[in-house]
């Protein structure tokens, strides 16, 4: 199933929030698709609607350019150079480390939901 996200919503999902009002950033966003190439949202009655693969790029460009401290010149011709081709084979990488992130961040999901279920459960066990 490939859900669309609006714009609210990825700025949400990125974490793109001021921190005060928590209202989401999106002209950060919007930034970011006239800087690369690789994003295009589709418009649907004057609304941008990104598919899970453009999520999946921005929460990259997101990654490198704030947690790893990169230009957005690097991150363009890390994108669109074949340097990403080969660095998917380096565990070393920026990408892997990136991978790695994300692979930590939806097993401590999975391990949390996991730790309610056993809550869960312990609370409606009938006592013998």
């Amino acid at each position: 199933m490939n859900k669309l996200l609006t714009i609210s919503e990825l700025s949400k999902t990125l974490n793109l929030t001021d921190q005060k009002s928590k209202k989401p950033q999106n002209y950060i966003l919007r930034y970011w698709e006239k800087e690369f190439k690789q994003i295009k949202p589709k418009k649907i009655n004057n609304r941008r609607y990104y598919t899970p693969e453009q999520v999946e790029i921005l929460k990259l460009i997101k990654f490198l350019l704030k947690n790893k401290g990169m230009t957005i010149l690097g991150v363009k011709n890390m994108l669109k150079g074949d340097i990403n081709k080969l660095d998917e084979h380096n565990s070393d990488s920026l990408k892997a480390e990136y991978y790695k992130d994300k692979f930590k961040v939806k097993s401590k999901s999975i391990l949390e939901k996991i730790k309610r279920l056993k809550n869960y459960g312990k609370k409606n066990s009938p006592k013998s």
